[in-house]
C-alpha cells in the first residue's frame, strides 16, 4: 500500500489532524480505533464530522493525544509540528525509542539508589 503524501504546511489544526489521519490510513481506519463500538463506515463518518467546523462532534484531548502518539510511531510529525509552531515553540524533535529506554533505565537506577540512601537513614534513626 502506498503512503499518502503528507503536506509540508497546513493552515489550521483540523487540516493538520486530517493530514495525519490520512497518513495513518484514513478516516475509517483511525475512526474505528478511536470508536471501536462503531462500524468502520460510521466511525469514519464520526471522525470526519469531528474535523468539520460546521458539525457538533469534536475530538476529546485523549483522542487527539492518541492520534499524535500513533503519528509519532508512524514517523508523521505534521500535527505535532503545527501545534508547536502555532503555540510559538520550536519544531518538535522526536525521541528515538532506544534513547528514551536508556533515559528511563538511568532514572530507575538513580531512584533505586535514592531509596537505598533513605533506607540507610531510616535504619540509623530507628
Amino acid at each position: 500500500m502506498e503512503n499518502p503524501q503528507v503536506p509540508l504546511f497546513v493552515d489550521d489544526l483540523n487540516e493538520a489532524i486530517r493530514a495525519t489521519i490520512n497518513a495513518l490510513g484514513g478516516m475509517k481506519a483511525v475512526g474505528v480505533e478511536l470508536r471501536p463500538e462503531k462500524s468502520a463506515v460510521d466511525a469514519g463518518k464520526w471522525l470526519a464530522d469531528c474535523l468539520n467546523p460546521d458539525k457538533r462532534d469534536r475530538l476529546n484531548p485523549d483522542q487527539l493525544a492518541y492520534i499524535r502518539r500513533k503519528a509519532r510511531i508512524a514517523g508523521c510529525h505534521i500535527l505535532a509540528a503545527f501545534e508547536m509552531q502555532d503555540a510559538g515553540y520550536a519544531p518538535p524533535v522526536a525521541i528515538e525509542p532506544e534513547d528514551e529506554k536508556a533515559a528511563l533505565q538511568r532514572q530507575f537506577v538513580e531512584a533505586v539508589r535514592q531509596l537505598e540512601v533513605l533506607q540507610g537513614r531510616l535504619a540509623r534513626v530507628a
